[in-house]
């Protein structure tokens, strides 16, 4: 089939095969052309492995340290009438080239929630690892099965205490317009801490810990994002704010769980950048756009492979990480100069629908975008004639 995006709202609804190869591809040698990481990990699990930042921190440790990889992911696999999904092919990829640069690489495709996908990753960890030195945490999903009981929590993207307005960009019909999001309600703060705070960090720690499979010295991490005074409302006093305020509280437990063996959890805070995720956030499309404006202009633009190498080199494997004062790794410092802020705060109430491509690089943001899907790369014959069927990546 000949394969052309088809996006609805914040989602694109099929993804390029070829496409995402080479995406993929140019994360490795973005990585390649840096040379070894010093220090770097040996035998890697990345808890949501298959996109954005787990995709890009699984990139940095195969190809950047040379490390045997484990990744979860949940991922839509092809059909002769249908694509899979981009985690599907960007799995199908990533093992491609681990193969052919003689890097173990294995996946398992379920629900990362559930203790059977848990007893699944421990398992393989054991017959291809022994131990594992570095666990990434990953996960984004709207929704989270209580693997105790059974329980399904949704999360909600709401401020608490009273309703939030703003200015908000709709990406299908490129309006601007003032959106209000009304306050959450407890049930839904509590759900929202459920699903995006820190227990299932925690209880894949607790897996790996109580079966041994843990080296001394171990490094955990998961990522967040803070912003500034923009996106605080919606990202601060909101009920992802609530589920950030419980990632902090879980990387304090595990660090105290890892202490016997010399282990380290951090939260990693990171920048702005286009996400399946991040696009389906009230106000992020624009604030992207203009974030990208201005730190291309300043020449500061990093994507998530950049974001993932600074990470692994100015966080994890040095003895001078840039911590805060919770204790979380910043590596949204660019993002957050002063005078990067008060560049994208001065444009802000200044755009419209009119001057939307010329003051901010909303251009810039739908190239990304697309490109989480495999379409917009240079090389590849989008008029072309295209097997949709790629071979599983996953162990069965």
């Amino acid at each position: 089939m000949i394969i052309k995006p088809k996006v609805r709202g914040f989602i694109c609804t099929n993804a390029h095969p070829q496409g995402c190869a080479a995406h993929v591809r140019e994360q490795i040698d973005f990585i390649k052309a840096r040379g070894p990481i010093e220090n770097g990990p040996k035998n890697v699990l990345v808890i949501g492995c298959s996109t954005g930042y787990g995709l890009a921190s699984r990139i940095t440790a195969a190809f950047g340290s040379q490390a045997k990889t484990i990744g979860v992911a949940f991922e839509k696999p092809p059909t002769e009438r249908k694509t899979g999904s981009a985690g599907y092919y960007n799995t199908a990829a990533f093992h491609a080239e681990a193969e052919a640069a003689g890097l173990f690489a294995a996946s398992i495709n379920g629900d990362a929630f559930s203790d059977e996908i848990k007893e699944k990753t421990l398992a393989l960890v054991k017959a291809h690892m022994g131990k594992v030195d570095l666990v990434v945490y990953s996960l984004a999903s709207p929704r989270r099965t209580d693997p105790k009981t059974g329980v399904l929590h949704s999360s909600v993207l709401k401020p608490i205490g009273e309703g939030y307005t703003a200015k908000n960009l709709n990406t299908d019909t490129l309006k601007i317009s003032d959106i209000t999001v009304e306050p959450a309600s407890e049930d839904e703060i509590a759900n929202t801490v459920k699903v995006m705070g820190g227990e299932d960090w925690e209880l894949w720690i607790d897996a790996l810990q109580k079966a041994d499979l843990l080296a001394d010295n171990a490094r955990t991490v998961a990522y967040t994002y803070l912003g500034e005074k923009l996106t605080w409302p919606i990202y601060g006093h909101a009920t992802i704010g609530k589920a950030k305020e419980d990632l902090d509280r879980a990387a304090q437990a595990i660090n105290e769980r890892l202490a016997g063996q010399n282990g380290r959890a951090n939260v990693s805070v990171l920048k702005a950048l286009v996400t399946q995720s991040s696009s389906a956030i009230p106000i992020m499309p624009l604030y992207i756009s203009l974030v990208y404006k201005v730190m291309k202009e300043e020449g500061t633009h990093e994507g998530c492979i950049e974001q993932l190498y600074r990470l692994f080199t100015e966080g994890l494997y040095t003895d001078q990480p840039r911590l805060d004062d919770h204790n979380r790794l910043r590596m949204d410092n660019l993002e957050l100069k002063p005078e990067t802020q008060a560049k994208i705060e001065a444009l802000w109430p200044k755009v419209t629908e009119e001057n939307l491509f010329d003051i901010t690089d909303y251009k810039g943001y739908n190239d990304d975008f697309l490109k989480l899907f495999g379409f917009g790369l240079s090389g590849v014959d989008y008029e072309a004639d295209v097997d949709p069927v790629v071979p599983a990546p996953f162990v069965d």
